[in-house]
């Protein structure tokens, strides 16, 4: 998720930038609204920045303020019409919204709203447009919308919307999901889901947009707001430093790729194995691979070559897409692997089929013993914040010990790091454990599934 305003700049051309370097975060769908501060355009479509976007479309969305999106689905199904930014005309007032995170209350606010088929990010957008008063002469109609329909919302949501003149920018109370703020050299401000879309424009990092804060940028500058009334508790989702994040991004203060080599120098004192070779299942997994040689003093290599042209199998759509994704995004080298014993690191076990697919092409390049270390506790219970993972049954650890776990891959040894082990390599903050540890943060008892807007 990304947001511009700055003024005597091409705000698209800014926020194709920013959200290229966001990529990661969302491979479904790419969009942009940008206005010059009298006519909005949205433009948006089915599949990556670079494929969505090029000179031409780009050329033709003029103006100095915008917001984007890339789209990793979590309520409602992967087509166009649930491509964001998502877009209502309001009079004269033309009001966008982005959404990084997942409602709790979807149930709830649909009722309310009286509407089906959307998704929770339309629903916000809905009750946002019916409070803005799109005849304020002062320009306020949108962020005293905001202000109003904030507190109805329940659950994980870092959000970008915008008018024809303003820019806002809204975390939820618990900061479930990361956004910060930056300057740019030419002036003019640029909101992100991570500090590496800022750096990709030279634009200098502020601060994180906290926890419950509303930040307002229009002519007359920034403001921030506060339309919470429950004290915030930040909770930002300890997956953003396991998997999420890139690693050359920062948030709390710390470089995620530093974090993550972290828990690979507390996993090798947690678990020690006697073995040949280091290997890490890039991308993720290199930078706890790194770390976990550096104290179990194995010779550290490279014995899986990715394919840096296919996406992030963990957040396709579809099971079927990520059985398929992993032979076409990794390649044994056989001769790293064969004849030795393995030490194969990677960040995290989800459903657990990629990994088995993966230890099957191990093995067959010649690998005499492959032992698993995990670089985060087992993934056991749903999340319902912001993580496609809501139906437990499809959650290998859900129900499984790790010996159980160990058998059902086919490894020599298997083990995860430790909660406290993952809690201190990431700087030992608050954060959000539930899919580790079944202590949710908010109530999820009306929660229903991904799919639960579309068969109201």
């Amino acid at each position: 998720m990304f947001g511009v305003y700055a003024p005597g700049q091409q705000a698209s051309q800014l926020t194709y930038f920013g959200l290229f370097a966001l990529q990661h975060r969302g491979q479904e769908s790419a969009g942009m609204a940008v206005s010059n501060g009298e006519t909005t355009m949205v433009s948006k479509d089915m599949g990556l920045v670079t494929q969505v976007f090029n000179e031409r479309t780009l050329a033709a969305l003029d103006g100095h303020l915008a917001i984007g999106h890339t789209r990793y689905s979590t309520t409602g199904s992967t087509v166009w019409d649930n491509a964001q930014p998502a877009y209502r005309q309001v009079g004269e007032a033309a009001v966008a919204l982005a959404h990084n995170g997942n409602l709790t209350n979807t149930i709830q606010l649909a009722e309310t709203l009286q509407l089906d088929n959307v998704t929770d990010s339309e629903l916000m957008l809905e009750a946002i447009s019916r409070e803005v008063d799109a005849t304020r002469s002062d320009g306020t109609g949108l962020f005293q919308a905001v202000m109003k329909v904030a507190p109805s919302f329940e659950g994980a949501f870092s959000l970008t919307i915008m008018d024809q003149g303003n820019l806002v920018a809204l975390r939820d109370p618990h900061g479930f999901r990361p956004l910060c703020l930056g300057q740019l050299p030419d002036g003019g401000w640029v909101v992100a889901s991570e500090t590496a879309a800022l750096d990709i424009l030279g634009a200098d990092f502020d601060r994180e947009v906290e926890p419950g804060e509303m930040v307002v940028i229009n002519a007359s500058g920034l403001k921030t707001y506060r339309p919470f009334e429950i004290t915030p508790d930040p909770k930002l989702c300890v997956f953003e430093f396991v998997y999420f994040a890139r690693p050359d991004s920062h948030l709390l203060g710390r470089n995620i790729h530093a974090a993550r080599q972290q828990m690979g120098r507390i996993l090798a004192d947690e678990s020690p194995v006697d073995a040949d070779v280091i290997v890490p299942v890039p991308e993720s997994g290199i930078p706890a691979a790194q770390g976990f040689a550096e104290v179990s003093r194995i010779h550290y290599a490279d014995g899986l070559i990715k394919n840096r042209y296919v996406g992030r199998t963990f957040i396709e759509p579809s099971q079927m897409l990520r059985d398929r994704g992993i032979r076409m995004k990794l390649n044994p080298i056989p001769d790293t692997l064969a004849g030795h014993r393995v030490v194969l690191v990677d960040d995290s076990i989800v459903r657990g089929s990629t990994t088995r697919q993966l230890v099957t092409m191990v093995r067959e390049a010649g690998a005499t013993e492959i032992h698993l270390r995990i670089s985060s506790p087992p993934y056991k219970w749903p999340c319902f914040y912001g993580m496609d993972t809501s139906d437990r049954s499809r959650l290998l650890a859900a129900e499984r010990s790790v010996d159980e776990i160990q058998e059902f891959l086919e490894v020599d040894s298997l083990a995860y790091l430790s909660i406290e082990g993952l809690l201190a390599a990431s700087g030992g903050g608050s954060f959000c454990t539930a899919c580790l540890t079944n202590d949710y943060p908010t109530d999820i008892s009306g929660q229903a599934g991904k799919f639960v807007l579309e068969v109201l």
